[in-house]
């Protein structure tokens, strides 16, 4: 990755399973990931765009599932995603009135890339999710245009920098500065070496709630705060899992729901408030938009192995968490509201 000081390299090692090459959800083949950020005074806010394989991915899709842990979201997609288990589009995250222009970027980008969608083929299912920056953003301004939406995309690379950029520039966790952050794990089944990454982006959590491989960081950090009562919770989380595992839609959602375990790790307790969602593909398999076959092979992992998916996925979580915080430099955003970094504190 990017020269940043990401939480392995204060001495916290999370879990057991060895990292990819990055540590980053780019260490799955092909993914890659861009940003656009928007800074200025009262504006801090941004675009991060996921694509997922290096083709074409409205003619080739990829095996897909969603779950929704709490389902305080205005994300745009899901249903489609949910109901045919793929995925056809680069999935971005931005800010909750940012939707509708990061809905209609995918929508231009991929008409641009395909002249049969909504002419000899139907339309096309843009997958886009958000978290709510007002506090540090300027969020009733609408700041994100589809220029942004276009920088982010041609920006997706599989080196990308973490914490208070894109779509993480102006998002809290727990009650400190969030963002943008990954981590991925190797793991062996069957004599051969796949990949488990993830994304997330973090805008959750009470700060007295925040513990760090076990320790009860939050709770101390938040003695020696002068404000004397409880941070209330109203934020989001998004997840985004990538692996080349060759599974089936069942299966991706099974994995999906083991994400919030490695987040439970660092004191999420899943406000009524916090918008939690997790998606999850595979780039093992290709579904083809115009398939002449009447039946298709698809390959899919045996169930006894995906307790070792299970453990990077909770594993992958928690750090990717963890390093959206500690890569994310204090910030100061609307109204003089103030987000310090977790690092003025490690």
């Amino acid at each position: 990755m990017l020269e940043q000081r990401r939480i392995r390299d204060f001495g916290i090692v999370i879990g057991k399973l060895p990292t990819g090459q990055r540590n980053a959800i780019t260490d799955v083949e092909g993914v890659r990931v861009g940003h656009a950020t928007i800074k200025k005074g009262d504006v801090n806010t941004g675009v991060t765009a996921l694509i997922p394989h290096s083709g074409n991915t409205f003619q080739e899709k990829l095996i897909a599932a969603v779950h929704v842990i709490n389902g305080f979201g205005k994300s745009a997609g899901l249903i489609q995603v949910d109901e045919l288990g793929t995925l056809e589009t680069p999935v971005l995250l931005t800010n909750t009135f940012g939707v509708g222009t990061a809905i209609n970027g995918i929508i231009q980008y991929m008409l641009a890339q395909n002249t049969d969608i909504g002419d000899k083929t139907g339309t096309v299912n843009p997958v886009v999710f958000e978290c709510n920056d007002s506090y540090l953003n300027d969020i009733r301004g609408m700041h994100v245009g589809s220029s942004d939406i276009d920088s982010a995309i041609e920006n997706a690379a599989a080196d990308f920098p973490e914490g208070a950029v894109g779509a993480g520039t102006g998002m809290s966790c727990y009650k400190l500065k969030g963002g943008i952050g990954s981590a991925s794990r190797l793991i062996r089944i069957g004599g051969k070496n796949y990949m488990v990454g993830m994304l997330v982006l973090t805008n959750m959590g009470k700060l007295e709630n925040l513990t760090v491989a076990g320790r009860k960081a939050g709770a101390e950090i938040a003695a020696n705060q002068k404000e004397g009562k409880p941070s209330a919770d109203k934020g989001s989380l998004i997840m985004i899992i990538a692996t080349d595992l060759p599974m089936t839609s069942r299966q991706l959602k099974r994995i999906a729901r083991r994400a919030e375990v490695g987040v439970a790790r660092t004191g999420n307790d899943i406000a009524t408030g916090s918008g939690e969602i997790v998606l999850a593909f595979s780039t093992a398999q290709r579904i083809k938009h115009y398939e002449k076959r009447g039946v298709i092979d698809i390959k899919m992992l045996d169930e006894e192995c995906l307790d070792t998916v299970f453990q990077a996925v909770a594993e992958c979580s928690e750090e990717a968490v963890l390093n959206s915080m500690i890569t994310a430099e204090r910030t100061v955003g609307r109204d003089g509201h103030i987000r310090e970094s977790l690092t003025r504190y490690l």
